[in-house]
């Protein structure tokens, strides 16, 4: 594992060196290397639990926030979830090399469209811990070198865990440089990161707008951002209200402070009055803080919501606070959602295959529901073992990141002596 003891550029050039190791590697000893690093987190849970334990307590005496230590704290579960997903890695079919399409020209030649790594892949991620496993397993799967870059909240658990990934590394005689770790460095590490064009192919951020900001004003190097969640539930005129009330619940407080949670519930006119005194009061009885339109706050019942702002409406809240609006029309919902959204993860509750359709088809989102929670736009639950986060562009990449969207293709041509005349 390379840690700043070493300049940026030198854990980039290493990394680099790894790369062309992982990237011949058959998939029985990326594999194996995996199951070992599983071994290894659940044997030691109770040095991961202490690791990070050190890091909440210095996150509270801070004063991080709620949602931020949400993110930062690991418990058995989670340290569960996270060898679970590495294991579910191992267990995918091998992304590199696999044949995306083939074909043989007039001449003879035969194409083949191929799968193959990325190459070096830095990994910038804000509180989450459990990144430094999931990117790690990842790039390891897919082929290629990693630099991580954690966030200083989370030094002592991201050091631990990237510990455990080195050791299964030269238990397999692959090079420690394969995962490295940024330790200790402020914006100018970042800045250093995000400049090595010549060494790495790609940054992936995961974390607020300030990170983003500070990459946009110095990447040389592509960046695909894992994007904010700004994400709605729509409750159509003819939807199952009983079905509408679990999914919005689930939706915003089933784990609040995450991209995929519900900013925003939206509700046909001709259901409101129904469904939203009940709702309404179910979410504020669970802590939600409740902001809503005119309409809204009119059929909130008892329960008490305040006046929405325009900023409401744009708001990632990370925590227990939503916005409802009352819409006339699903196109007024599509309309909104268009305007306010971030192009994460909505969903619609209906009734209607046609309603369903149109809300599919005219939503510009990642991902797009009908009847279940937007809480499902993740790596782990789509069965991709695990992700590096959710990116809302389009070129490359769009929704979960994980094995195939960290491979590019390259085109493999076999001839018999073919000249181009």
């Amino acid at each position: 594992m390379a840690t700043t003891a070493k300049s940026v550029a030198d854990v980039c050039r290493d990394a680099r060196e790894a790369f062309h190791v992982l990237a011949r590697l058959d998939r029985e000893a990326k594999d194996g290397c995996l199951r070992d690093l599983a071994g290894r987190i659940d044997g030691r849970v109770h040095e991961i639990l202490e690791a990070n334990g050190a890091d909440v307590a210095v996150g509270r005496e801070e004063g991080l926030n709620e949602a931020l230590l949400d993110r930062l704290t690991l418990n058995e579960e989670r340290i569960a979830d996270m060898s679970a997903g590495v294991r579910e890695i191992a267990a995918l079919p091998d992304p590199v090399g696999e044949i995306v399409e083939s074909w043989t020209l007039p001449n003879g030649l035969e194409v083949a469209k191929r799968r193959a790594p990325i190459g070096v892949i830095g990994i910038v991620y804000e509180a989450r811990p459990n990144v430094t496993i999931d990117a790690a397993a990842l790039c390891l799967k897919s082929g290629n070198a990693v630099v991580l870059r954690g966030s200083s909240a989370a030094e002592t658990s991201n050091a631990l865990l990237a510990g455990l990934v080195t050791e299964s590394l030269l238990e397999a005689g692959l090079p420690a440089a394969a995962v490295s770790l940024l330790m200790g460095g402020g914006h100018e590490q970042l800045r250093e990161l995000a400049e090595q064009e010549d060494l790495v192919d790609l940054i992936i951020p995961r974390g607020g707008d300030g990170l983003k900001r500070a990459l946009k004003q110095s990447a040389k190097v592509p960046v695909m951002y894992a994007a904010a969640g700004n994400c709605h539930v729509y409750v159509h005129e003819d939807a199952d209200l009983e079905m509408a009330r679990r999914i919005a619940f689930n939706a915003k407080v089933q784990r609040p402070g995450v991209c995929n949670a519900a900013e925003t519930l939206l509700v046909h006119r001709n259901v409101a009055a129904e469904l939203l005194p009940a709702l309404l009061e179910e979410l504020n009885s669970a802590g939600v803080e409740l902001v809503g339109d005119h309409e809204a706050r009119a059929s909130a019942g008892s329960t008490s919501v305040g006046e929405a702002s325009a900023e409401d409406w744009d708001t990632e809240y990370h925590g227990l606070k939503m916005a409802v609006g009352v819409v006339g029309s699903l196109g007024d919902a599509v309309a909104h959602i268009n305007t306010h959204g971030t192009g994460h993860s909505d969903a619609i509750v209906t009734a209607s295959p046609g309603a369903a359709d149109e809300f599919t088809e005219g939503v510009d989102s990642a991902a797009v529901y009908v009847n279940a929670s937007t809480r499902f736009t993740d790596g782990y639950e789509f069965g991709m073992g695990a992700e590096i986060g959710n990116s809302t562009q389009k070129l490359h990449a769009r929704g979960p990141i994980g094995l195939r969207e960290l491979t590019s293709v390259k085109y493999v041509v076999h001839g018999q002596g073919q000249v181009r005349e």
